[in-house]
């Protein structure tokens, strides 16, 4: 897995993560909110590292995380798992957690898993930090 980190602002562009491997997660900051982009795919071999990043990458100053599912193509059962343990863990620290931009595949599987009951879903990343940003 390659994790981009950038504390550059939302408004400075796109951030585009290069090189290879099944995951790249690109993040950014955006007034107390981290953005982080899952790129690719989310499965059984890169579900630990992907969790891993994800709380790794949420400091105490944040007040929330999105990951935005714009660029993800794969999310399996464990990649849900990585999801929901990272929502967790960010509620004990009261921090929010959502996710955005979710493709139609990947929108079913969150339908299909109840996830979509249980995490914040939004259809843009304004949206979703936002919401969080309240």
């Amino acid at each position: 897995m390659r994790v981009v980190a950038s504390t550059e602002r939302r408004d400075s562009g796109p951030l585009r993560a290069a090189g290879s491997g099944d995951m790249e997660l690109v993040t950014s900051r955006s007034g107390g909110i981290v953005v982080a982009q899952a790129c690719k795919r989310v499965d059984s071999t890169n579900a630990r590292a992907f969790e891993q990043a994800l709380k790794g990458i949420v400091t105490e100053d944040d007040q929330g995380m999105v990951v935005d599912c714009e660029d993800l193509a794969y999310i399996s059962s464990a990649g849900l798992r990585a999801v929901l343990l990272t929502a967790k863990t960010l509620a004990r620290r009261q921090s929010g957690f959502a996710m955005c931009c979710l493709g139609n595949s990947i929108r079913e599987v969150f339908a299909i898993s109840g996830f979509d009951k249980i995490i914040a879903i939004h259809p843009t990343q304004d949206a979703a930090v936002a919401a969080l940003a309240r």
